[in-house]
């Protein structure tokens, strides 16, 4: 695992000169490019250097405490050591979850769609408390939002909503809320106090990035009629 750290290092370095290559900005594509694959791995080479540093500590923690002499000083550093270690594999677990395979798609901005389902204008004001939720967990993440379709019930309640959600790792936040979700409890609409269930589906898809599709001359045939 270390060696591929270390590779994925060279590589992350290699980016950044490229991205700072003004000789690259006539090529946007390749600039975007190089940008994404940098953006990428920026999380996980920032944990590699911690857990480098603390390697580093690490080693020179040992090499005092096989130096020192002093009983209080020895004391004090074998406490560091144990912090260290625990620190160390803390990182290094990190490091282990960072490496796994993931959806290519987890970066994308999501498409979000919330309707009503079973349960009738309650199900409606649940929707609404889903697209708060949503809203305020994309405000928690300085994520942007937009919205695109809102179409809501006299009470308030959804009928079916549409928003974009623009954000670094928005879709591999988000996309395990999609299907349906249910509520029980006393409706505002309720007047004897009867516990009903309501249901609301929501939908969420990675957004469609636009793809420049290059075509060669030589493929085109071009016929002239009169």
């Amino acid at each position: 695992m270390l060696d591929k750290l270390a590779q994925l290092k060279k590589k992350f370095l290699e980016l950044t000169a490229l991205i700072a290559d003004s000789e690259i900005l006539s090529d946007q594509t390749k600039w975007q490019k190089a940008v994404k694959e940098h953006s990428a791995l920026a999380d996980t080479m920032e944990l590699y250097e911690k857990y480098l540093k603390c390697q580093k500590d690490l080693n020179e923690c040992k090499q005092l405490l096989a130096e020192e002499k002093d009983a209080e000083f020895y004391a004090l550093a074998e406490e560091e050591l144990k912090e260290l270690k625990e620190k160390s594999e803390q990182l290094f677990n990190e490091l282990k979850v960072a490496l796994l395979p993931k959806d290519p798609k987890d970066d994308s901005n999501v498409v979000m769609e919330i309707r009503a389902g079973a349960g009738g204008d309650e199900a409606g004001l649940f929707g609404t408390v889903l697209l708060r939720m949503y809203m305020r967990f994309a405000e928690r993440m300085r994520w942007k939002t937009e919205e695109i379709d809102m179409n809501f019930n006299d009470l308030g309640g959804v009928k079916e909503v549409v928003f974009l959600i623009r954000g670094k790792g928005a879709y591999s936040k988000l996309k395990y809320e999609s299907g349906a979700h249910r509520v029980q409890r006393v409706p505002t609409t309720e007047s004897q106090g009867r516990i009903h269930t309501s249901t609301a589906t929501v939908a969420v898809l990675p957004e469609v990035e636009d793809v420049d599709v290059e075509i060669n001359q030589s493929d085109l045939k071009v016929d002239t009629y009169r």
